[in-house]
């Protein structure tokens, strides 16, 4: 067995993330590890890596313990992960980042930066990644960052190698290069554990899975034995009825009207759309369509040059954010951690940071009603949490979007812009922001819906935009909306 993880069990502030959780990893496979957010994925594999000491438990490679483990440890043992929120570092090039921590300089500390480029760029060769060695990190798209992190842990020659969420920013194209580079590394005895909340991937990638639910391993299988429905009973305890339980709501009048808005500089066309009261509206489209920059400019942070926002059928000037609250737009954007919460900050000053004008009264701060607020909204969504000063980067990937979602929520918006709002969260988190996104359009919201889930567009939208080259290539109806109609407008 290359990987063993043997009684694990680990408890933080109150809250048991795992107990005695059991994980084996053989070489040339690929093990899936599921669960729904909070189940101890994360917490199980940053103890593999050294980042987490366990209460209880050891890690073993090939039969060897791994006393007092550690990141550098990890490393020395050949493990490697590469994390749904790529961790580099923005102001370097891409050719660093990929070389730090793998290369020694040559004689007298001179680094051969020729050298170092040219494995840069073969190492992006074999994940399929197109990217110019010498760009700023921080300047990539997010699916650029992940494969260059993937080149990075390649580079490693790592024995095992983590994969958590790898395909969530990716293209088709860009997801097959990825399963061609797997098959690759499975072929030279590499172990990969897949962390994916993507199931139906799973039957074409894994070789078996892992069950994780409440922090205990609940079934070890061959993927080839069990089906989705299983795996998702498994997951949540129970039957999941729908993950898109849309409600059927009669629009209302025109909350959003976009008229000819364009920006050559963020690469957007002549864009007219209509969004009225109570109504979900799914904007498709490929990677690089514009779809982001479009609810960049809605929201003020990339004003557009051209066109014309109207709210409520009135015409309104949005050149910051704060226009935009004012009034009355809500943006969760895409990267949550980056953009969406504060890590370091508290759940309830992260909930209340979009209305600190309202808990502000003669000069001083409201703390007793900033905890009203947070504590409402955490009852409300069900975030787990053992208290509302608890940091926001010690919760899972979905009771953190949970925690951007009740912040805009907050400031009770009349027009709510999601950018990927289940991206990279289980299924039982997805089907609550589905249900969520149902009753706040029953209520009147307007909801503008980016996915690069078609089941999601097609599944929670009554009708759907899809975007081509920064312009609206078409507007499909829900009751005639097809995968095939939608793919169709955005090639």
């Amino acid at each position: 067995m290359l990987l063993r993880a043997i009684d694990i069990s680990k408890s933080y502030d109150g809250v048991q993330a795992l107990r005695g959780a059991s994980f084996e990893l053989r070489a040339g496979e690929v093990h899936a590890l599921v669960g729904e957010n909070g189940a101890g994925k994360t917490t199980l594999i940053k103890i593999i890596t050294g980042a987490v000491d366990p209460d209880t438990g050891q890690i073993e490679v090939d039969g060897q313990p791994i006393h007092d483990n550690s990141p550098a440890r990890a490393k020395a043992a050949g493990i490697a992960a590469i994390y749904q929120q790529p961790s580099l570092f923005p102001e370097l090039s891409v050719v660093e980042n990929i070389s730090l921590g793998q290369e020694r300089s040559g004689s007298f500390g001179v680094v051969n930066w020729k050298q170092r480029r040219a494995r840069a760029e073969r190492l992006l060769q074999e994940v399929g990644a197109h990217i110019d060695v010498d760009a700023e990190a921080g300047e990539l798209s997010m699916p650029q960052q992940q494969l260059m992190e993937i080149a990075r842990a390649l580079g490693a020659q790592a024995r095992v190698l983590i994969m958590d969420e790898p395909t969530a920013s990716l293209t088709e194209e860009e997801t097959q290069n990825l399963y061609r580079v797997i098959g690759k590394l499975r072929e030279q005895g590499v172990g990969i554990i897949y962390i994916s909340h993507r199931l139906a991937e799973l039957s074409v990638i894994a070789d078996r899975v892992t069950v994780l639910r409440d922090g205990q391993v609940i079934a070890t299988r061959e993927m080839a034995e069990v089906d989705q429905p299983e795996l998702i009973r498994l997951m949540v305890g129970r039957e999941l009825s729908t993950v898109f339980p849309k409600r059927e709501v009669t629009p209302g009048e025109p909350a959003l009207e976009l008229r000819g808005l364009s920006d050559s500089a963020n690469g957007l066309a002549d864009i007219n759309l209509l969004i009225r009261a109570g109504e979900i509206v799914g904007l498709a489209g490929l990677v690089g369509a514009g779809r982001t920059q479009l609810a960049r400019a809605v929201f003020g942070l990339n004003p557009a040059t051209q066109g014309e926002i109207l709210l409520s059928g009135n015409s309104v000037r949005i050149k910051s954010p704060a226009d935009a609250i004012a009034a009355g737009i809500a943006y969760v954007p895409e990267d949550r951690r980056r953009h969406g919460v504060i890590l370091d900050m508290a759940i309830s000053a992260n909930i209340t940071l979009a209305m600190l004008r309202k808990l502000a009264r003669n000069g001083s701060f409201d703390f007793r009603r900033e905890t009203e607020v947070s504590a409402d909204y955490i009852q409300k969504f069900a975030i787990k949490t053992p208290a509302t000063f608890s940091h926001v980067g010690t919760l899972s990937g979905g009771n953190q979007q949970k925690v951007a979602l009740s912040r805009w929520l907050a400031t009770k918006p009349s027009v709510l812009i999601l950018d990927e709002p289940t991206q990279g969260i289980d299924v039982g988190a997805k089907s609550e922001i589905h249900a969520l996104m149902g009753e706040l359009a029953s209520q009147g919201m307007a909801i503008l819906m980016i996915s690069s889930e078609l089941p999601e567009i097609l599944g929670m939208s009554d009708r759907v935009a899809v975007m081509r080259s920064g312009t609206i290539a078409g507007v499909v109806e829900r009751a005639v909306a097809t995968q095939e109609k939608i793919l169709a407008l955005a090639l």
